[in-house]
């Protein structure tokens, strides 16, 4: 039986398949022409075919999924497959094995995420429908504003600065004010000293 999962056997079952094909098209082209030979090339062809139908159906499909390699008897739906883990997590009394019931709880809510997904682009599609011819010029309007708001708080930085400015002359005309009134404080006081004398 090794030599049927061979991969030579399985090279020889498709050329034997391709060959019959191939020998059942000539003997149906060589009959429709009405060729020479048509009803030997059919003959053959058709008994090439018997032989690989009656093969196939002996041998059986040979599945070469690589999960039926990792949980062997995955198809059978009663089978109790446990996980490939890498340790001993089978030891571990939380360890519960899979089986039918299990992969239809899970394959239950992928159905549901899908559900949920499908919404979500029914949602995308309706957003997709909807309108923004009028968006350009609104989006023009608003960077307009964006701009004046921009100039007039540049306005306003400058006018800050200029403020500023004033505030420093005012505070040195005060500081200027105070000496004058010291000066002509000391002056009064000067003046009627001379006009006691």
């Amino acid at each position: 039986m090794s030599f049927v999962k061979s991969k030579g056997f399985k090279y020889f079952k498709n050329l034997m398949i391709g060959v019959g094909a191939a020998f059942v098209l000539a003997g149906a082209l060589f009959k429709l022409e009405s060729w020479e030979g048509a009803s030997e090339m059919l003959i053959l062809g058709m008994t090439i075919e018997i032989f690989i139908f009656l093969m196939l159906g002996l041998l059986g499909p040979d599945p070469d999924y690589y999960w039926d390699k990792l949980y062997p008897g995955l198809a059978d739906y009663g089978a109790r497959l446990q996980p490939l883990t890498a340790g001993g997590v089978q030891n571990q009394p939380e360890f519960q094995p899979l089986h039918g019931d299990v992969v239809e709880r899970q394959l239950g809510g992928m159905l549901t995420e899908l559900q949920s997904m499908s919404k979500s682009m029914g949602a995308l599609k309706a957003l997709q429908e909807v309108d923004f011819s009028g968006t350009s010029e609104q989006m023009k309007t608003m960077s307009n504003f964006y701009s004046k708001m921009n100039e007039a708080m540049s306005d306003m930085a400058k006018s800050t600065e200029d403020v500023k400015a004033y505030k420093d002359q005012l505070t040195s005309l005060n500081k200027n004010l105070g000496s004058l009134n010291t000066v002509y404080g000391n002056m009064l006081s000067a003046m009627s000293n001379i006009g006691r004398q």
